[in-house]
C-alpha cells in the first residue's frame, strides 16, 4: 500500500459522494458530539453494531484512554448492542487503547489489518464479525472524509460528530492540525457538492 493513499482516496471517492456527505453535513446540527447521540435511537433506526472512531469522538486527539462521559456512553451501548457488536475503527490504534478497552470492554474489539478509512475495509471486516448487513452498520466519526465517507462506501450508516472531544491543552499543534483539518473537509464538501 502506498503511504498516504487514503488521503487520496478521500479526495477521490470524498467527490464521488459530493451529494450524500453535503446532505450528511447540512442535516447533522453542529453541536453534535456523543453525548447527544441517544444509543436508543441509533438501535430504533434499524442499527445493529456500531463502528466507533476513537480520537475525537471517544476522546481528545492522542488520548490514551476515553473520557469518562464517553465511558458511560459506551456502557450505555454495549448494554443494548452487546459489546461483540461494538468495534473501535481508528487510523491510530494504539497499543495502550487495546490494553485499556482489554480490561474495561473485553468484547469490544479493534479492528485493524486493514486499509485505512476511507477505505471500506474495516467496516466489511466489523460487519463480518458481528455476523449483520454493512447496511445495520452505524459508523460514528468525527471526519467527513475518513470514517463518514467510508460509510457511505460500505453501504453502511454514517453518524457525523461536529463537536468533537479537543484539548488544545495537551496537545496544542496535534488538535489545531485536526481542527483546521475538519474545517477544509466542510469547506471542500460544500464546494464540491455544487459540481
Amino acid at each position: 500500500m502506498i503511504p498516504g493513499a487514503h488521503i487520496l482516496a478521500g479526495f477521490r471517492l470524498g467527490f464521488q459522494y459530493r451529494r450524500e456527505l453535503r446532505r450528511l453535513l447540512d442535516s447533522t446540527p453542529t453541536n453534535t458530539g456523543i453525548l447527544e447521540i441517544d444509543p436508543e435511537s441509533l438501535r430504533s433506526s434499524g442499527a445493529a453494531a456500531l463502528a466507533l472512531d476513537f480520537d475525537g469522538v471517544l476522546a481528545s486527539h492522542g488520548s490514551p484512554v476515553p473520557l469518562p462521559e464517553a465511558v458511560i456512553w459506551m456502557k450505555r451501548c454495549e448494554a443494548l448492542f452487546g459489546g461483540k457488536r461494538i468495534f473501535i475503527l481508528s487510523n491510530k490504534p494504539t497499543e495502550g487503547r487495546r490494553r485499556w478497552f482489554a480490561e474495561q470492554f473485553p468484547d469490544i474489539r479493534f479492528i485493524s489489518g486493514v486499509r485505512k478509512k476511507p477505505y471500506p475495509d474495516g467496516l466489511k471486516k466489523a460487519g463480518e464479525l458481528a455476523g449483520v448487513p454493512l447496511s445495520a452498520i452505524m459508523m460514528v466519526d468525527d471526519r467527513l472524509l475518513t470514517g463518514c465517507l467510508a460509510a457511505l462506501v460500505a453501504g453502511a450508516r454514517p453518524c457525523y460528530i461536529r463537536r468533537p472531544y479537543i484539548s488544545f491543552r495537551h496537545r496544542p499543534v496535534a488538535e489545531l492540525f485536526f481542527w483546521k483539518l475538519r474545517f477544509m473537509e466542510r469547506l471542500f464538501v460544500r464546494l464540491i457538492s455544487t459540481f
